[in-house]
């Protein structure tokens, strides 16, 4: 079957990789891809989000499925848009996608369904008096200290405060500045929860609810976990400090009212589902949901994953997802991001990357690309995230070793990472 990826980050082109080794797949379109992608797809360059161009190729090539990877081109409908065209597409509808297209439809779902979650205040940035109502909130609430823009930031539109006034300000920053454009025309003051944050990402048929492995991502830019969010700096799975109990109450405290909320709604969701989670002794409660596959927990779960993709993915969508299940490898993957020097903020491009010859035929190990381009075949940089250095073991400390052993060969003018992945997981040894 012919296959088409939308998408240019390293989540997809772990989506590629995998895709690419299901015995179902003759041909593999990227669009836009990346500078990895480039040598293991054909690349499209077509705006992801102009639908009518993207399926008038999807009807000359004859592809047989297409996967969508980023929120942007779900939250605008590319689902709908391409079933009206009669082409099969893997993810969620435009309605279903507003479950991350809108915080503030995300929390008020979440408390209609009795899914538990931190309380949480929405506010109008159109109103005058929004900041002075949002600052005597966290006067008043010392557990008031998240604030998030309503809209897609990507990744970048939740501030974790430590203080009132890193909370005013980030009120601030959104009403004021206009930091996040039109994703800040509501914003929402929630409690700070705490616990360990997990990552659980499942399939889901519209009927049928297939989890994935736990993983645990680090999405501050600094180590331990200081500094601005940013889209994700490495994760890791499994998660060793989950117990069966915990994964059992997440499923039935969580992810099926979840499912069954989305039928009282009228939305038949189908495609994945991420659940971000905060677990606090045994008890867990919702952080947020996404509407497609985590960046970077993508890479280490395809990275372990055994069962065919691509046969996962036609199912999903035919609802055929009863009685499936998983198979994995028996061990532990890790994902180490490497930036550009100022990611999240501004950061320089062009930069020439070399090192990557060395690691080409390492079976335990992948490189997968995010902000790289191709120029007469060397690689460059050509974003924030640049690398997602992805690899397995027998433990966690021997896939992360793994894998900056992989970092620690790729070089460029700016090259920043965390040398801390995978600690949280450590205190529990």
């Amino acid at each position: 079957m012919n296959v088409l990826v939308i998408g240019g980050g390293g989540r997809e082109h772990a989506l590629v990789w995998k895709l690419s080794k299901s015995k179902n797949t003759e041909k593999i379109y990227c669009c836009p891809g990346n500078g990895g992608i480039a040598k293991e797809a054909e690349i499209v360059n077509i705006d992801v989000n102009d639908f009518k161009s993207l399926s008038k190729f999807a009807k000359e090539k004859s592809i047989d499925l297409t996967v969508v990877g980023p929120e942007v081109p779900l939250v605008n409908g590319i689902v709908d848009y391409f079933y009206d065209e009669g082409l099969k597409i893997f993810g969620p509808s435009k309605k279903a996608a507003l479950i991350e297209g809108s915080k503030v439809f995300a929390k008020e779902f979440l408390k209609k369904y009795n899914i538990p979650t931190g309380e949480f205040s929405v506010f109008d940035s159109s109103d005058k008096d929004c900041i002075k109502k949002a600052k005597e909130l966290i006067q008043q609430n010392k557990k008031a200290r998240v604030v998030k823009a309503d809209g897609l930031a990507a990744g970048k539109g939740v501030t974790v405060c430590k203080n009132t006034a890193e909370a005013q300000w980030a009120i601030e920053r959104i009403v004021l500045r206009k930091a996040f454009g039109n994703a800040g025309d509501k914003f929402l003051v929630e409690e700070k929860l705490k616990g360990e944050e997990l990552s659980i990402l499942v399939f889901i048929d519209g009927e049928n609810i297939v989890p994935m492995l736990p993983a645990q991502d680090y999405k501050q830019i600094y180590e331990n976990d200081k500094g601005p969010n940013t889209g994700g700096m490495g994760a890791y799975a499994p998660v060793p400090f989950l117990s069966k109990e915990t994964s059992d109450e997440i499923f039935d405290k969580v992810l099926l009212p979840t499912l069954e909320g989305f039928k009282k709604e009228g939305i038949v969701y189908k495609g994945v589902l991420y659940a971000g989670l905060m677990i606090d002794k045994g008890v867990p409660k919702v952080l947020e949901f996404n509407c497609r596959f985590g960046d970077p927990e993508t890479q280490p779960l395809l990275f372990l994953l055994k069962s065919d993709l691509t046969e996962i993915m036609e199912k999903t969508i035919d609802g055929k997802l009863k009685n499936v299940k998983l198979e994995w490898n028996d061990k532990f993957a890790a994902c180490v991001v490497i930036s550009a020097d100022g990611y999240p903020g501004s950061y320089t491009k062009g930069m020439k990357v070399t090192g990557l010859e060395e690691l080409n035929d390492l079976s335990h190990l992948k490189v997968f690309h995010a902000g790289t381009k191709l120029a007469d075949d060397k690689i460059y940089t050509n974003g924030g995230r640049i690398f997602g250095v992805t690899s397995s073991g027998k433990t966690l400390r021997e896939a992360l070793d793994n894998a900056y052993m992989g970092v620690d060969r790729i070089y460029f003018e700016g090259k920043y990472l965390r040398r801390d992945i995978g600690f949280r997981a450590f205190k529990y040894e």
